[in-house]
């Protein structure tokens, strides 16, 4: 387990608790009372930073490299050996920073679609750092229209920090690739439920963020731009993204406040990547808890309410 820096005092009594077991085991001298009070001590440090924690700290916790990712929590939440990834755009390539396939959750097919991000240096290579090209978006949507005509509901996975920014992506159409997702999924007449589970950044993430309910879980984030980008195009530098997560209102309950998300996925204590399992439960029953919201509303009405749900999104003159 990696910790980042405001964690330090949670590895502190995890390190204690670790060498006292190991004393017990070793020397057969009973520790238990002093394990059980370290534990103690665990929660209660966890549950202090935990409930103190800044947007930036936010911010890092959904960019973790212990968090679970989308193949994570497709993989766990559908039933065994029943997903089946999809492969390519069929016209350039097959982009591995999105992942998309038909998978069971329970005893209903969904189309599951998502960012993925990589957990050491070469997966990270191959899979771009979850940052799609034009192709890994043309992929989702041929995925989605697959879905519609099967009948299939659509669940999206957000983890990306953006979508690739190189000269060969906006040669290839970035901007309408993803600009044509937007439109294109305001009118799928299957219902769509998007989660934010790490990082929704920019028009990256709206490419498959529009839908008729999304969720955040509790330490991701969802803005038009990264607090560090932010922060070199007001400041110069990168120093003041701490200012810039504040001032952004990125994080979940934030975005609830704004009325720019349905719900927010409460997280295991510590965050999802200190017990992944019951954050795969939690994302699981949050899905079909909206699933059967959806699924008894006629089609038309789903897809108005979805135009008017984004419609309303601001304040505008005309």
């Amino acid at each position: 387990m990696e910790y980042l820096d405001f964690e330090k005092p949670i590895q502190e009594i995890k390190d204690q608790y670790v060498k006292c077991m190991l004393i017990e085991e070793k020397s057969g001298v009973d520790m238990k009372e002093v394990c059980r009070q370290l534990q103690s001590k665990l929660e209660e440090t966890i549950k202090k930073i935990h409930n103190n924690l800044t947007s930036w700290q936010r911010v890092q916790l959904s960019r973790h490299p212990n968090r679970p990712y989308t193949l994570d929590y497709i993989q766990s939440i559908t039933k065994k050996d029943s997903f089946i990834e999809l492969h390519g755009d069929r016209n350039f390539g097959d982009d591995k920073a999105v992942v998309g396939g038909f998978g069971k959750i329970e005893e209903n097919t969904f189309m599951l679609i998502g960012t993925q991000k990589g957990r050491n240096t070469k997966d990270r290579q191959y899979r771009r750092f979850g940052m799609p090209n034009p192709e890994g978006y043309r992929k989702a949507l041929r995925l989605m229209k697959l879905a519609e005509k099967f009948c299939k509901p659509v669940i999206t996975f957000v983890d990306t920090p953006g979508a690739f920014p190189g000269i060969e992506a906006e040669k290839r159409g970035q901007g309408e690739a993803i600009g044509k997702n937007i439109y294109e999924m305001m009118c799928l007449k299957v219902p769509i439920i998007v989660l934010i589970i790490g990082e929704g950044a920019s028009g990256g993430a709206l490419g498959i963020g529009i839908g008729d309910k999304i969720s955040m879980m509790e330490n991701s984030w969802f803005s038009v731009i990264s607090p560090e980008s932010c922060s070199t195009i007001l400041w110069g530098k990168w120093d003041k993204k701490e200012i810039s997560s504040e001032v952004l209102k990125l994080t979940a309950e934030d975005m609830y406040k704004l009325n720019l998300i349905d719900d927010i996925i409460k997280e295991p204590l510590g965050g999802a990547h200190f017990c992944p399992r019951k954050a795969y439960k939690l994302v699981k029953k949050k899905i079909i808890k909206h699933y059967k919201q959806l699924s008894i509303i006629e089609i038309e009405s789903l897809i108005r309410k979805r135009k008017n749900k984004y419609i309303s999104i601001g304040c505008f003159d005309e």
